[in-house]
């Protein structure tokens, strides 16, 4: 799209465009607002109220036919020994080496027919059924997706939907009508509270919205925007490409792979920063285990990378937690600020930018490395500074001390000590009981 006098128009989401939005951010080739309230405002909406974010950039791609279970059996880690129609599974996609290529969300809408959602797993998938000679047909639909999280998510989605969506249950899905437009609703949580997604034709998107919004007014719902709508994955522990893992497409087993990819998504996936410091990329891969994903592995079926993560299972030695930073050595980083002596690297509030790995070193008492955090992020509903981190499985135990490399080799950086806390570290709520809820 391009305007006349001006040229290309910036690549927007589907929520309508909010003229009072001064500042952008990236959402894969899409441009999202940075803030709507602020971002305190709205990270405290899927605790108190309700939320809607647009997830729409999201690749996806469906597959009918025959073989569509096949293939998808062929690639994902998961079991498909029971499936339902009108079921969604997360599935995980890795690499001969047992490495994580991508991840997302399987929704099974008949016998032979998938649709799969995700980011770099899609392209991942797409390169597998094309090496493949599977008997089925291949498209990528247009579609909206907006997720409504939060204790109110509820009341709002039937109100916009005008009948109950009680029958439900999680990872669960069926149609809906909303403002006379067919869509779907999806009943899942990335916020780690109770939260559906709704989803439909992309032309579709802005009257949905509108409906949804204006559903959920009554309960002080609010638009999620770029700023914070990544502090949930901390909060509930949702490890993201990017930034938390590097996709394994960089090594010589990939290379035909990665000539599939756009140069400027290869540099954006391989995007880092921080205290850590890498002989190789590969270094920042990942494997299931490792991100807190043993239990989705099932070895009753063949499929990419099963003997390497049937070596790793016997002996995974890694696992993710929860960092909790020190708050007085924090303070202590932005009060150098001040300081005419140099400063130490800003801590971005509330968390760094998408499409960037930040990965810091984390050290025992005695200086030796013993995992790498990333998604360091401010909590304003628990005040405190977080982090993931990947970590050595005899440092793991919750109460455990270690210490964070906070700023760039090189420069002038700051050791943060910090507490080992479960991962997810927010209650998780996404199953609650809506049988018998009242707003």
């Amino acid at each position: 799209m391009s305007h006349p006098k001006t040229g290309p128009l910036l690549p927007h989401t589907a929520i309508p465009l909010d003229r009072k939005v001064p500042t952008f951010t990236r959402f894969g080739s899409y441009f999202e607002p940075w803030e709507f309230t602020d971002w305190l405002d709205e990270s405290m909406s899927w605790k108190d109220t309700c939320y809607i974010g647009d997830w729409s950039p999201l690749q996806k791609m469906r597959v009918q036919g025959p073989d569509a279970l096949t293939f998808f059996s062929s690639i994902a880690v998961n079991s498909f020994a029971k499936f339902d129609i009108g079921q969604a599974k997360h599935i995980i996609l890795c690499n001969g080496s047992g490495k994580i290529m991508g991840e997302g969300i399987l929704m099974r809408f008949g016998e032979d027919d998938f649709e799969f959602i995700s980011g770099p797993g899609v392209p991942w998938a797409l390169y597998q059924f094309r090496k493949g000679e599977f008997v089925s047909k291949l498209s990528h639909p247009q579609e909206f997706l907006f997720q409504v999280q939060g204790p109110k998510a509820v009341f709002t989605t039937e109100i916009a939907v005008g009948e109950s969506l009680r029958d439900i249950g999680f990872m669960r899905f069926r149609d809906i009508v909303i403002a006379g437009v067919p869509c779907r609703a999806l009943r899942q949580g990335m916020a780690g509270e109770l939260g559906y997604e709704i989803q439909g034709p992309i032309e579709q998107g802005p009257a949905v919205f509108e409906a949804i919004m204006a559903a959920g007014r009554e309960f002080g719902i609010r638009r999620l925007g770029g700023r914070t709508k990544m502090v949930n994955h901390v909060e509930a522990c949702f490890p993201t490409p990017s930034v938390d893992y590097i996709p394994a497409m960089y090594g010589p087993e990939e290379q035909d792979f990665a000539l599939t990819f756009s140069a400027n998504a290869r540099d954006v996936y391989r995007t880092t920063d921080g205290s850590y410091e890498y002989a190789d990329i590969s270094e920042l891969y990942r494997s299931p285990a490792e991100l807190g994903w043993k239990k989705n592995v099932r070895f009753d079926h063949d499929f990419i990378g099963r003997s390497a993560l049937e070596v790793e299972h016997a002996s995974a030695h890694r696992t993710i937690v929860t960092l909790v930073w020190n708050a007085e050595d924090v303070i202590d980083v932005y009060a150098s600020m001040f300081r005419k002596d140099p400063n130490y690297l800003f801590m971005e509030m509330p968390r760094n930018i998408l499409s960037c790995l930040f990965a810091d070193q984390v050290t025992a008492s005695d200086g030796s490395t013993i995992g790498i955090s990333t998604s360091r992020c401010y909590s304003y509903f628990f005040r405190e500074m977080l982090s993931l981190c990947v970590i050595d499985r005899q440092h793991a135990m919750p109460g455990t001390g270690v210490n964070v490399v906070w700023g760039r080799p090189g420069q002038k950086q700051k050791t943060v000590r910090a507490v080992v806390a479960p991962a997810p570290y927010k209650r998780d709520n996404r199953r609650a009981d809506v049988e018998t809820a009242t707003s």
